[in-house]
């Protein structure tokens, strides 16, 4: 009969391999409940809940106005980049400049806008509301409002998610004009393409318009439900806080880019 206390053999390098795999893929699937629970207990609230007067149009100002700038100085950069770039690699083909704005606007609004906007505010809005959160709860606020029977999802991330879902389109919007604006400069100067010839918007159509839309919506809704996930599940004190913040930056970003996948495949699926 075998000891039940004897000792079990080593694991083969095989089997180690397969308990961090297992343990991996049960990780990730306990971390997508717990996102899908989040969301839904949101979307709960945003209807039914009684959050302070006031909120969503701090976290407004604090995702819109105070991200505007950094947003549109990197998209503004990019655009000079891209229309310089590829001008330069049409020309070694056909020297004709004057559908390059035409193709840049094309990809400005269906990807490169939505997408590199919205992993520019993962950075910077998702870091912030991640850090906050995890602020308050390794210092117990989180439990003084379920003490004061206050759910934290109603206060603290409903009014992120709301300001969130406006913002991200707004300023996404502007920031993208602001590349296309830099885009025409650098094609005036570099290239000698008047304005006139390069604002030529005729690529553009209705599902171009409709995919970059729900894109942004879409980023809009994923940043504060990752970040604000990872803000919640923090522990350890001061290095919690540290670890909820990256991880709301990894994870957000990986959300956005999944998005941008689906959502690509789905516009081009049904013919956007």
């Amino acid at each position: 009969m075998k000891n039940p206390m004897e000792t079990p053999p080593p694991l083969t390098e095989h089997d180690a391999f397969l308990v961090r795999l297992g343990r991996v893929c049960i990780d990730g699937f306990e971390g997508g409940r717990a996102l899908s629970s989040l969301f839904l207990r949101t979307l709960w609230f945003t209807f039914r809940g009684s959050r302070p007067k006031g909120a969503t149009a701090h976290e407004a100002f604090e995702i819109g106005n105070k991200s505007l700038g950094f947003l549109a100085l990197t998209m503004g950069f990019i655009g000079m980049i891209l229309v310089y770039q590829s001008a330069v690699q049409l020309g070694r083909l056909v020297p004709d400049y004057t559908m390059v704005g035409a193709n840049y606007g094309e990809l400005l609004v269906r990807e490169l806008g939505p997408t590199i906007g919205a992993l520019m505010l993962a950075t910077r809005v998702g870091a912030g509301m991640a850090a906050e959160l995890a602020s308050m709860v390794v210092t117990e606020q989180v439990d003084a409002l379920r003490l004061c029977a206050a759910d934290p999802v109603d206060f603290l991330v409903v009014p992120r998610f709301l300001a969130s879902l406006v913002m991200t389109l707004m300023v996404v919007v502007l920031s993208s004009a602001f590349a296309y604006g830099t885009g025409a400069v650098t094609a005036f100067i570099a290239f000698d393409v008047r304005f006139d010839v390069f604002a030529n918007l005729s690529l553009i159509d209705f599902g171009d318009v409709m995919t970059g839309l729900a894109k942004c919506v879409a980023y809009g809704a994923a940043i504060p439900i990752c970040s604000c996930h990872c803000g919640l599940e923090a522990y350890g004190g001061s290095a919690g806080v540290g670890r909820a913040t990256t991880a709301a930056v990894v994870l957000s970003s990986l959300a956005i880019i999944v998005l941008n996948f689906f959502i690509s495949a789905g516009a081009f699926l049904v013919g956007l």
